[in-house]
């Protein structure tokens, strides 16, 4: 891509096309250009998980993607998996169950189990642990977090 040239890719459903700078990360596109903040900046390291955003389906971490390797895939945030009248199931089994605390990490953790559970609705507790653990959460313990997403897969069908 030339320096500064149109990126095209899917974002929560739309087709986008954007200036964009070839040394650019998703998470500042999105952010900054975007300006859909629900994805969080949280250690810029890849380790908390903060800016989770699905890739094809696939969580990914939007601070260690080059925006321009989005062109002509499909990214959803967490204002793209939310209804646009209510909460999904994910999101209201975390408010239910008190996983929520801070909030910080919430949309990391919703778009992570989001992906989990459109893989495998009905993933035991042990799977649930691997597929949350690129998450960071300083306020819950992670209990109510798992538990909140088993409360999700109970109303899949």
């Amino acid at each position: 891509m030339p320096a500064r040239g149109l990126l095209s890719f899917r974002l929560n459903g739309h087709p986008v096309a954007v200036p964009c700078e070839p040394a650019r990360i998703l998470l500042d596109l999105l952010r900054e250009d975007l300006q859909l903040t629900g994805t969080k900046r949280g250690c810029d390291l890849g380790t908390c998980g903060c800016c989770s955003v699905l890739l094809d389906g696939r969580p990914t971490l939007s601070c260690l993607t080059l925006a321009r390797l989005v062109e002509g895939h499909a990214v959803d945030t967490i204002e793209g998996i939310t209804p646009r009248q209510g909460l999904s199931p994910v999101q209201r089994a975390f408010v239910e169950h008190g996983a929520t605390q801070c909030g910080f990490c919430t949309p990391g953790f919703v778009v992570t189990a989001t992906a989990l559970l459109a893989r495998e609705p009905h993933p035991s507790r042990a799977t649930i642990e691997q597929a949350i653990a690129g998450n960071l959460c300083r306020c819950t313990g992670y209990t109510k977090i798992i538990e909140a997403i088993e409360a999700a897969a109970r109303e899949t069908p």
